[in-house]
């Protein structure tokens, strides 16, 4: 872990400008700079960066944020990352948290890990290009499949010679820990004796999100029907087979620009289809689909095209792990091969533009294309055709997220349209998939003894409804984030006598009530603590916090400037307000907005009641509220000089 300290020394050396110029053209306009948005093809900029608040925002394709979060959407770094190469750039020392043993020995394992790979990939390379044995077998292997030089150099392929121990012997050599090479899986141990793993082997390097290579897929050359075809490396500290996903690193940034990632079984599916001009690509590994995989496919994009064989095999292969995808709010289509094709085979015998027409002509939606398979499997059987519409409804039922719910409900009128079916009865059948998953969830949660299905049942059903209840309503109304803006801008500037408007709106404005969004709320409770440490903060305080969501908030809430024309003061001979000599309008009008807003929920409440009111007593006390209220809500209106037509 990185010190809070280093992290200060590091956010207090940033120079947006300076960064940001490394990676895009910018040009001085006023007191920002711009240029052409890096994230999305444009001919006119768009992309403006303001140093003196140190955020950027392209009001093209509406991407924020700041010089970190730059850096790890553009370069695909983790926060971590990003702090260690800016690190690296200022030429400040970091220093690490005190951490427990454990914990230290897990980050040397994996330092250690990142070293001998990082050394066997360029051995491996070294092989492949600079000996007999890598040339006349392995280099004219690969010259035969089709692959370039530019290719084989850009995904840093290699070879493992036959021999038994060229490797282990080369390693050992270099003072490599015996037991370091083991857990890599580049070697292992037979009869006491050190022998390379990946022999007569195309070496594929595997590289995580940061460029580094943290493990190896290994083909075998030669015809063996005993060896499996491929070898992967082992777990170990740095290498997870579920959290892996080949050709990422090279792919991340043609993923994001189009948008789009094309998911494929094999690796030489991958680097065939680069070479083909078609860069927007990664490979499972031929694993189903795992919820860290899906993870970081959406970090770029939400539209998943899956490229598999056409046949049985292939087809249970894509259609694995798809529910996942759909319950991450992913946008899945399939495309399913000629029969004996893949990827590879089919760019290589038609090339890349016919390749790019048979994938643009036979994308199929995803539960569409399980709909049309289902009915040619169930034909007139209604048996199989009852199990085909429960599995359909499961696959909706995933589709959970509220911005998703318009999807889900043309999903339930199409399928129930396509199926002959009653299409309240499908809805129903999709909610009772929605209500078992959170009651499994919440069993789970539970210990044994806390078990009642009867009351749990009814305890998810009520929450589930207050969720969506929730959901429906607006994120955030304009006027709390206003509020919490001007916290931001103007916290630790005065208000009345020696009290900061900080002061006055922490302790003396807000009620529990008065913010409703959580992510506004934790904010202001962030800057409360903030506060009460006499940190004086601003919106530049949350800027760089790990928490990255917390600080796209921020971003989003923090505005640019107006800009005063040079020269405008002395042109006119008068003095133009700034937005800070406003501040104190800006304040009042906005807790005045949300007064109001308050008053009028309250008088629609009272309204409500009113009309089912039928006790005298009663009426009455309700009229003389709703007097109270519109007088309330008329003397905040006049003071915003504004006039309510009703």
């Amino acid at each position: 872990m990185i010190s809070p300290e280093t992290i200060q020394q590091i956010v207090s050396r940033i120079d947006i400008i300076e960064i940001l110029n490394s990676f895009i053209k910018l040009k001085k306009r006023g007191s920002n700079y711009i240029g052409l948005c890096p994230f999305h093809n444009e001919k006119t900029p768009s992309f403006t960066v303001s140093p003196s608040k140190e955020i950027y925002k392209c009001f093209g394709c509406g991407r924020s944020g700041n010089t970190i979060t730059f850096l790890m959407e553009h370069e695909k770094y983790s926060y971590v990352e990003s702090l260690k190469w800016l690190a690296a750039k200022y030429n400040i020392e970091i220093e690490e948290k005190e951490v427990s043993s454990e914990a230290r020995e897990k980050i040397q394992i994996a330092d250690s890990l990142y070293i001998l790979n990082s050394y066997a990939q360029k051995f491996f390379s070294d092989q492949l290009h600079n000996t007999d044995e890598g040339r006349d077998i392995a280099e004219s292997y690969l010259r035969e499949r089709g692959f370039r030089q530019e290719i084989i150099d850009k995904f840093e392929l290699g070879y493992n010679p036959i021999a038994k121990d060229t490797f282990a012997k080369n390693a050992g050599e270099s003072q490599f820990n015996k037991d370091i090479l083991i857990k890599s899986g580049l070697v292992n141990l037979r009869d006491g004796v050190m022998q390379d793993n990946y022999r007569g082997r195309i070496i594929f390097p595997i590289h995580n999100q940061s460029g580094k290579v943290q493990g190896f897929g290994a083909r075998i050359i030669a015809a063996n029907d005993k060896a499996p075809k491929y070898i992967n490396t082992p777990e170990n500290e740095i290498y997870v087979k579920s959290k892996v996903l080949y050709g990422l690193w090279q792919s991340r940034h043609t993923i994001d620009k189009h948008n789009e990632c094309l998911l494929v079984e094999g690796y030489t599916d991958v680097v065939a289809l680069h070479q083909g001009g078609i860069e927007n690509v990664v490979a499972s590994g031929g694993t189903s689909l795992t919820q860290d995989q899906l993870n970081l496919i959406k970090k770029l994009t939400t539209n998943l095209t899956i490229l598999y064989d056409g046949d049985e095999a292939g087809i249970k292969a894509a259609l694995r792990g798809l529910d996942i995808a759909l319950s991450e709010g992913l946008e899945v289509k399939l495309v399913l091969l000629p029969d004996q094709e893949d990827p590879d085979s089919f760019i290589r015998k038609n090339g890349t533009t016919k390749f790019r027409e048979f994938v643009e002509k036979n994308k199929k939606d995803f539960i569409l294309f399980q709909m049309e398979r289902g009915l040619k499997k169930a034909g007139e059987d209604p048996t199989l055709k009852a199990k085909l519409v429960s599995q359909i409804a499961e696959s909706i039922s995933r589709i959970n997220k509220i911005e998703d719910f318009t999807r889900q409900q043309d999903y339930i009128k199409k399928t129930a349209e396509t199926l002959d079916i009653d299409e309240a009865g499908l809805h129903n059948l999709v909610n009772k998939f929605i209500r078992d998953r959170l009651l499994q969830q919440n069993k789970n949660a539970l210990s044994p003894n806390e078990h009642t299905t009867e009351k749990s049942t009814e305890i998810i059903e009520l929450s589930q409804d207050e969720h969506e209840a929730m959901e429906l309503i607006s994120k955030s109304s304009s006027n709390e984030k206003s509020l919490v803006r001007c916290l931001l801008d103007y916290g630790i500037m005065p208000w009345e006598g020696e009290r900061t408007v900080a002061d006055y709106i922490l302790y003396e404005f807000l009620e529990d009530d008065t913010i409703h969004d959580p992510m506004l709320k934790k904010i202001i409770e962030l800057y409360k603590t903030y506060y009460e440490n006499n940190l004086e903060p601003t919106s530049k305080s949350f800027l760089y916090i790990e928490d990255l969501s917390l600080s796209k908030v921020v971003v989003d809430l923090v505005q640019f400037p107006y800009e005063i024309s040079e020269g405008w003061e002395e042109r006119y001979e008068t003095k133009v307000p700034r937005k800070d000599d406003n501040y104190i309008n800006d304040i009042t009008s906005t807790i005045c907005y949300l007064q109001l807003s308050k008053i009028k929920k309250l008088i629609t409440i009272n309204e409500k009641e009113l009309a089912l009111s039928s006790k005298t007593e009663e009426t009455n006390l309700l009229i003389q509220t709703h007097f109270h209220l519109k007088q309330l809500e008329m003397g905040l209106t006049k003071e915003l000089g504004t006039v309510i037509l009703k």
